[in-house]
């Protein structure tokens, strides 16, 4: 059997990283038409960079025609290894910085949705600060769901994350922000609207829409008597249902506010029907000294009273 050669015998190079960082924008795009905005260069341009990179590696990284895009097994294995690999080049850029007085470099940070409304603007504030003390430091938010913030902070990929605090993983250090209460609401066009009923049995006569993502068993505890007949992935879909007049459903009052003081939300037994819902920011622990990542903490920890 002939042996395979091997693909990079020598140094990564400037312009390994380019076509890689490239591949990562092809792969999370889901495609070359749809990553030419987000890199910023001609779909021709991609694809000769996705043609380039795959004769350095020696692989067939994805398949691409009227079929539509897809990843090979082997594309798929390149891109995890990207990810650690520029996590890995960013962190130690990072980290060079940090013996600089001037704060330079990144902050990844992965944020759950619909926080920005909350009326104490940690996360707003704190960012507002590090920016102030660091005028060149690149801000990256990415809104994506609790576990996957938790994963890439485990992996390198975010150096923080604002996720609810269901469970608490032994590699994450946590540092409390938030607590958000959440209430039971109705459309304009619901039967319930400013004639609430008077017992929770009552409630579940009508169709109610359900969060399609984990929950804490207290609040699982809370959704049990609704009559689950729709789901939802995330708090805007829920006020989409919601707002059709068709279903109650539970969102953060701080959400929900400018809908029920426009009239077109009622909450329904507001005393009875409302959980709370914990916020921690979170970073991995053991992670090497990052001065961008330490100076935001500072901001936040100084913005929580700690």
């Amino acid at each position: 059997m002939k042996r395979r050669s091997t693909a990079i015998s020598g140094q990564v190079s400037d312009t390994d990283l380019r076509l890689l960082r490239i591949y990562r924008t092809v792969v999370e795009c889901g495609g070359f038409s749809a990553a030419e905005v987000q890199a910023n260069i001609s779909r021709a341009a991609i694809s000769m960079a996705m043609s380039d990179l795959e004769t350095r590696l020696s692989l067939r990284l994805c398949q691409r025609g009227r079929s539509g895009f897809s990843l090979t097994d082997e594309g798929a294995e390149v891109y995890q290894a990207t990810l650690q690999l520029l996590a890995s080049v960013e962190g130690f850029r990072t980290r060079v910085n940090g013996l600089h007085s001037r704060l330079k470099g990144e902050l990844n940070i992965g944020i759950t949705d619909n926080l920005v409304t909350i009326p104490e603007m940690h996360i707003t504030s704190a960012l507002s600060g590090l920016k102030k003390r660091g005028p060149e430091v690149k801000i990256n938010i990415r809104m994506i769901p609790p576990n996957d913030i938790e994963l890439g902070v485990l992996d390198g990929r975010l150096h923080t994350g604002v996720v609810p605090t269901l469970k608490t993983l032994p590699g994450l250090q946590y540092r409390p922000l938030y607590e958000e209460v959440s209430q039971l609401y109705c459309g304009v066009d619901h039967p319930l609207f400013e004639h609430a009923p008077e017992s929770l049995d009552a409630l579940s006569e009508h169709d109610a829409v359900i969060p399609a993502y984990a929950q804490a068993p207290e609040i699982k505890a809370q959704l049990e008597p609704l009559n689950g007949l729709a789901s939802s992935t995330d708090r805007e879909g829920i006020a989409f249902l919601i707002l059709s007049g068709c279903y109650i459903g539970y969102l953060p009052t701080h959400y929900a506010h400018h809908w029920v003081r426009d009239g077109k939300m009622f909450a329904l037994m507001p005393d009875t029907c409302q959980y709370i819902t914990r916020y921690s920011a979170i970073t991995r622990k053991g992670a090497p000294p990052n001065l961008v990542l330490e100076s935001y903490l500072e901001e936040l920890d100084r913005l929580n009273g700690q």
